[in-house]
């Protein structure tokens, strides 16, 4: 059974890994365009909470036998640094505040737990519970992080900002880690990663649902509504009409190409 578990876990490492990268094409994007549009970065500071807590919840004077749960999630933490950094240098001034008062959230809980179950609990079962629980409440809240983009996409109809990989990936990497805890028989690594393979699912049907939607009308008659709103004249409206328009065929090349 140990080996069994072993190899699913080499396995949902391999997985995690392409999880943590699927972003890249996304923050090509965003770098390429110097703006991050509709992209929501809430999804990559809670990835990067759970990474921290998972990576210290895989330490063996915290847990035994979980140090592939460590390895992934530690590579998971650097990467997702990256994401955050990007993101904070190049989303509006509103969102930036907004992340970065996460971000700050999220050291600050971290901060927390580590401190406590260094300072405050004795090694064994007690800073093992306490740490995976931590770690399980806040895999949980980065597993659902991304029902608010899962909401524009019903509301637009249209996948463009939700990377397919993404979805995919999280779907994998939450069944991987549902196996992996039951083999183990470890609550607090099944129980988030089944609720993540559960939204993994629900992202992929929607993905397949609009999927022939790349978000060029939606953008459209976004902007024409933002620019009703403020009196822009109308010869503005068609000049951005025909700037979105422009934008959509040159993202659907880039798709094609990736």
């Amino acid at each position: 059974m140990e080996t069994v578990q072993f190899v699913v876990g080499i396995f949902g490492n391999v997985i995690a890994l392409f999880l943590f990268l699927a972003p890249t094409i996304t923050f090509k994007r965003i770098i390429s365009h110097k703006g991050t549009e509709r992209f929501s970065g809430v999804p990559y500071v809670m990835t990067l909470l759970n990474c921290l807590l998972s990576a210290w919840y895989g330490l063996p004077f915290v847990s035994e036998n979980n140090l592939l749960v460590s390895t992934t999630n530690g590579t998971g933490v650097a990467i997702e640094l990256i994401y955050v950094a990007i993101f904070l240098i190049y989303a509006p001034k509103r969102e930036k505040a907004k992340i970065f008062g996460i971000f700050s959230f999220v050291v600050l809980v971290f901060s927390i737990v580590a401190s406590v179950s260094l300072l405050a609990l004795e090694a064994g079962n007690t800073r093992a519970l306490f740490c995976g629980l931590a770690a399980s409440i806040f895999s949980i809240i980065m597993y659902a992080s991304p029902l608010s983009i899962m909401k524009t996409v019903i509301k637009t109809k249209s996948v463009e900002f939700m990377p397919f990989f993404l979805s995919l990936f999280v779907f994998l990497c939450g069944t991987s880690g549902f196996v992996y805890g039951l083999l183990g028989r470890d609550p607090f690594v099944a129980v988030p990663n089944g609720l993540g393979c559960g939204l993994g699912v629900a992202q992929l049907i929607l993905y397949f649902i609009y999927r022939d939607n790349r978000g060029a009308t939606a953008t459209i008659e976004s902007i024409e509504i933002e620019h009703g709103e403020t009196g822009l004249p109308q010869e503005n409206k068609d000049q951005s009409q025909s700037n979105v328009s422009d934008q959509a065929q040159v993202d659907r090349l880039e798709h094609v190409v990736v």
